[in-house]
């Protein structure tokens, strides 16, 4: 299984590109869109993103995380990395943080191996793609061991928004279990209390809630949390006992 992890988006052809890579080069995977929406260029957002959802998948799952604002510098190393069984192929900018930081057992390889044709706008596609479907294929990993080191010491909790789903609902960096549940979120001047479920709050009240991995997401009882708040991604949350 190759699970797709990006910012490229549905819009235009880049999707379909990686996804003819992986098919011609690993025509037995299956290929999993898990998001194609991220936060565009903000690895940091997408970190704990990974951290939550990454954990549900098979060991062995192999996924593709590419968002990559500086690609074509090489300023951060092209790496397969193996955390607790699982393998993850992109650039090392962030996105790899939390999941290591949170996991039992990391491995990591710089890649070396280039291909013949490597646009300067285009890895995903060109080199990291490739890779994910050379670690499926049972392939060698094309690169060194290496020591890897955490060079952002984000925080363990982020309270910040990270993710804005189609309903308006909006992720944050905290997970739900370090919070109790009597925790007051402020944010856009408002307060906001706990609520298991939607159906438990009035038509268009805010809330905060643990999502179904694990996270605090603010949400509206049949509304929008990122209109009735005007909430955006980065908007900051302060957590009061």
């Amino acid at each position: 299984m190759i699970v797709l992890f990006t910012d490229y988006g549905l819009q235009g052809p880049y999707i379909g590109q990686i996804e003819a890579v992986l098919c011609h080069e690993s025509s037995k995977s299956t290929v999993i869109n898990l998001f194609t929406d991220l936060p565009r260029q903000n690895p940091k957002a997408a970190a704990y993103l990974l951290a939550a959802y990454a954990t549900e998948f098979p060991p062995g799952s192999i996924f593709f995380c590419v968002v990559d604002p500086g690609v074509g510098s090489f300023e951060d190393n092209p790496v397969v990395m193996r955390i607790d069984n699982r393998w993850f192929i992109g650039p090392d900018n962030g996105v790899f943080d939390i999941l290591v930081r949170r996991s039992e057992k990391t491995e990591c390889w710089k890649i070396h191996w280039r291909p013949e044709k490597l646009s300067s706008s285009f890895h995903g596609r060109d080199l990291y793609a490739p890779v994910c479907a050379m670690i499926s294929n049972g392939i060698d990993i094309p690169g060194e061991k290496i020591q890897w080191q955490d060079q952002h010491q984000w925080p363990d909790e982020l309270n910040e928004i990270i993710y804005i789903d189609a309903f308006g609902n909006c992720m944050t960096g905290i997970t739900a279990s370090s919070k109790n549940k009597n925790a007051i979120l402020h944010i856009s001047g408002k307060e906001l209390n706990y609520a298991k479920t939607f159906s438990a709050m009035a038509e268009g009240d805010a809330f905060w809630y643990e999502n179904s991995n694990g996270l605090v997401e603010i949400a509206v009882n049949k509304g929008s949390a990122e209109k009735l708040l005007k909430l955006s991604i980065g908007s900051t949350i302060e957590v009061k006992a």
